[in-house]
């Protein structure tokens, strides 16, 4: 009944104000506002591709839900139309995640449209996103990461190539994006450190010797063999491209069943690993958080409460009276 009343109110203010404005200059003008927006996080706010994609497919999705809504233009767009919208999502049964990031996209944008003066005030603010239960990340173990990084044991291109990209991975912790995107120059074998880009952010990061091996055996005897035109990019497919997300998390799943692994993994359950054992076996936070590319530590400190439940976990194993 809360979303019926929602629309009621929509439609009500579409029919006061929309006025003779056509549906096509109404699109068009909600298209342009969004793709300002996009320009202004590109230019002014320097945000990674991946995080604009991430707001212009939000974006677009509570626009078509306007439009429908009969609402054409940002300035005809009221508090109750957005809490419609958040209705309309719980109601699809989607994740609070999702929902919570949907809402952080669309205060974004008003905030941005009131402050170039689009619209007289930002009625994004009272928005509230639901609460988010934190779920644990999937790590695995350290035998289970040894048996992975042990699958591509052959010597042809596209085996020494798996295996620079798994050890690399898990040795640094970065993200399967930032693994794709990694260009020759990016790896310095003489410090044994990378340099990872996200938009404006750099971040450098050390590896350690398995990394660094299977690194030169790849750049000595696995890339050339499969490259057949200039290409900066580090790690390239059997076609002499760079190497997509899909094509990498198909031969992860692939090695993963070799390895005899049944839970799901993904790219960033070896990210994940990565932070934990890093945590486990001495680091501090403040140089994971560095590593992983966190803004905030108490994204790093999860990795802190897996290891306390660890050793609880080892302590009521092993106590006699535990």
């Amino acid at each position: 009944m809360l979303f019926l009343g929602f629309l009621i109110i929509i439609n009500l203010t579409a029919s006061q104000n929309a006025g003779v404005t056509g549906i096509e200059e109404g699109l068009r003008y909600m298209n342009k506002e969004i793709d300002l927006f996009i320009a202004y996080l590109n230019n002014e706010k320097n945000t990674s591709e991946n995080t604009q994609l991430s707001y212009r497919r939000d974006l677009n999705k509570l626009r078509k839900f306007l439009e429908q809504s009969g609402i054409l233009q940002v300035r005809d767009v009221n508090a109750s139309a957005l809490q419609a919208y958040i209705s309309f999502l719980e109601a699809q049964n989607f994740k609070a995640a999702t929902i919570s990031r949907n809402i952080a996209s669309i205060k974004a944008f008003f905030a941005f449209l009131e402050k170039e003066y689009m619209i007289e005030k930002n009625i994004a603010e009272g928005l509230q996103a639901p609460k988010i239960e934190k779920k644990m990340p999937e790590i695995m173990s350290e035998s289970e990461i040894a048996a992975l990084l042990e699958q591509p044991m052959g010597d042809s291109p596209k085996e020494i190539r798996d295996k620079a990209m798994l050890e690399l991975l898990y040795a640094t912790g970065i993200r399967v994006t930032e693994l794709i995107n990694l260009h020759m120059d990016d790896v310095n074998l003489k410090t044994d450190c990378i340099v990872c880009r996200d938009g404006s952010k750099e971040r450098i990061i050390p590896f350690g010797n398995k990394a660094r091996n299977a690194l030169m055996d790849y750049l000595e005897h696995g890339r050339d063999e499969l490259a057949n035109e200039e290409m900066d990019i580090l790690f390239l497919n059997c076609n002499g491209q760079a190497m997509s997300r899909q094509g990498f998390w198909k031969l992860l799943k692939s090695y993963a069943r070799k390895a005899g692994i049944t839970t799901e993994i993904t790219p960033h359950t070896l990210r994940h690993s990565f932070a934990a054992h890093m945590v486990e076996n001495g680091a501090d936070l403040r140089s994971v958080q560095e590593m992983m590319g966190h803004s905030d530590i108490s994204s790093t400190q999860i990795y802190a409460v897996i290891y306390k439940n660890h050793l609880r976990d080892v302590y009521a194993k092993a106590h006699p009276r535990g």
